[in-house]
Formats: C-alpha cells, structure tokens, sequence
C-alpha cells in the first residue's frame, strides 16, 4: 500500500501504535504491563549518597524502585528532587533519570530551568517562524523566567489558537509540577500512552486507522513478529543477524546465494541502508559491531558514506568510530527508546 497511516490497536493485549509508510514498518509503541517507569515519567524522588567512581547517586523513586541520577553537585543527600526517567534499565540496573525536565506536547516544549522561546529549525517558511515567534511571546508573558519554550515543527500549519491553547496547558502543567517538589516519592506526570505518543510525535499521516483489528488488516502483526528474530531479509537473498549481548549488538551480514564479484558490495549496502531502521524499532542501541560479508578494501569509503548518509537521515544521536584491524565497523548509537524484547518480556 503506498502512502502512510497511522494504526491504532493492541498487541498481546497491549496499547500499541504504529506508522507504516508504503506498507513498510517505521515506527512502533508498545506499553508496558508492569510497574516498570517508562521513558518520559515525571516523579519526585529522594537523592541518596553519590556513588563513588560512578559520578551520580541512587534515587528513591516510587514503588520501592530506584533510579541513578548523574551529576548531582551541589544536592544533598536526603533532598527531594524532581526527575524525569530516560529509559528503560538493563536488567539489574536503576532507572537512568535527569534532573532536565521537559513538558512535550504536540505543538509545544516546555524546558524548566532552559529559558529563551524557540521556534523548531524544520518550519522553512520566515514569515510563518516570525508569527510562531510571536505566539511564543504572547503565550510565555508573565512566566518564570526560568521557564523555556519550544515550539513544534507541527506548529507549521496548526491553528494560532489551538497553539495557544497547547501552550496554556503545557505551562500551567510545568507551574504546578515545579510548585509539588517536597514530599516523599510519588509520580507526578505519567509518560504518554503509545496513542497519546502517536499523535503527539509522528507526523499526519495520509490514512488514520484506529478501530479494532488495524495491526491486521495493514500486516503491522506480522512485521511485529519478524523483529522479535535476529534475522533480516534483504534483497537478492541476502540476510543480516542482529544479535544484542550483554556488552554490544553484534551484526553479521551475508550474502545469500548471490555469488557474483560485487555480491559483498551489494549486501552491504542493503544492510547500513535498512540498518537504522532496525535498530530504532527494536530499541537497541549502544556499542555495535557490523561484521560486513566480504567485499573489496577500495570500497570501504563507499560502505562509509552509505553508513553517514543512512543515520543522518534516521536523525538519532550516533557515532561512526570506523574500522577494527580485524575489518569489522564500529559505531555508538544513544539509547532512546525501550528495547522491544524488554517491552514484551
């Protein structure tokens, strides 16, 4: 199916949203059924004594669970604090939380302690960024000067008005958060529901299904199912593996029954080009290593910039490190969403 939508639905019996774009997977939410805080929820906790040699300290949070909070000179012991949770933990880890709150919704960013009014860099139109300038005055008078603000790139086409009133109830929302910080630990703003995300994050999509049975009818289960495998189809009949381990994400391609000259090329290519995508949907990140199927030395700036142009367009925190003595390539990717096999765990 050409064109993109936007699916509603559950899966396993959990909220779940998705976005396919001509009728291939590229985005997927999925809640959480347990106590475990997602990405995004605000709490108020109690600092504990910083650890050393690990630049942070443990966090009192709700529920009896615990946080790690880098950077906490200047706090005491003991203080309640305001934290937001970052991600989900590896597994015997504390939940990783910053003290730099945010306040998204669909058209606007509130940023605590990160004053000034900005206007997102993908809204071209001068004229339409100077009137968004505007709103963002209006609607920040009379505001803490410690408050920021964001607005949107969907701010583009919205109506001022409904701007307005989005940016009227993210504030209102920062104000009485910021007023709430002693106390025992408690969760003060929940993170969005997959539905909730869905329409706050991902752009209009050209068709909206969100009534009972959407997953099936535009295949979204069965692309589901495919990334709970290490194996990746790619074109010509080659495949990738990717296969998480507690120290790196290790991906081996190769090239199938394709045994021409520029077979090697030829899969590699496909693989850095489907290579973000994968990892954004099944929520992995850190340290990878790509075993690349063999191919000729000279063609390494090639697979180079295929790797650059790739994750630029994928438009996540990543690193190239480059190339180890054995041939193998090495790149950082930030964690920024929960891996899948946690999520359904």
């Amino acid at each position: 199916m050409k064109g993109s939508v936007i699916a509603l639905d559950h899966f396993r019996g959990r909220e779940a949203a998705a976005r396919m774009v001509d009728g291939r997977l590229e985005e997927l939410l999925i809640a959480l059924e347990d106590d475990r805080l997602p990405p995004e929820t605000l709490c108020r906790g109690k600092l504990g004594r910083p650890v050393k040699g690990l630049g942070g300290a443990f966090v009192d949070l709700p529920s009896g669970q615990s946080g790690f909070l880098r950077q906490t000179n200047g706090l005491r012991p003991g203080t309640a604090l305001l934290v937001q949770v970052t991600g989900l933990p590896e597994a015997g880890k504390a939940v990783p939380l910053t003290t730099r709150l945010m306040f998204k919704s669909r058209y606007a960013i509130i940023t605590p302690d990160a004053p000034g009014l900005n206007v997102s860099r993908q809204i071209s139109d001068a004229a339409r960024g100077a009137e968004l300038a505007d709103i963002a005055q209006r609607a920040m008078e009379g505001a803490d000067a410690a408050l920021g603000l964001i607005l949107r790139s969907a701010c583009e086409n919205a109506d001022d008005d409904v701007i307005l009133a989005d940016i009227d109830q993210m504030r209102r929302l920062a104000e009485a958060v910021l007023a709430d910080q002693e106390g025992t630990p408690e969760i003060l703003v929940d993170a969005p529901t997959p539905h909730l995300a869905a329409w706050r994050d991902w752009p209009d999509p050209d068709d909206l299904d969100d009534a009972a049975g959407s997953f099936d009818r535009h295949e979204v289960r069965d692309a589901i199912e495919h990334l709970l495998h290490p194996e990746v189809s790619l074109p010509n009949g080659a495949s990738m593996v990717i296969e998480p381990t507690r120290a790196l994400i290790a991906v081996d391609v190769n090239t199938g029954p394709d045994t021409s000259p520029a077979a090697g090329l030829k899969a590699n290519i496909a693989c850095v080009r489907d290579l973000p995508r994968q990892l954004r949907l099944r929520g992995i990140g850190g340290q990878i290593v790509i075993d690349f199927a063999p191919f000729a030395k000279k063609d390494r700036q090639v697979l180079e910039q295929s790797l650059r142009a790739a994750f630029r367009q994928d438009g996540r925190d990543v690193s190239l490190a480059g190339w180890t003595p054995l041939g193998n390539f090495e790149l950082t990717r930030k964690r920024d969403r929960m891996s899948l096999q946690l999520v359904l765990k």
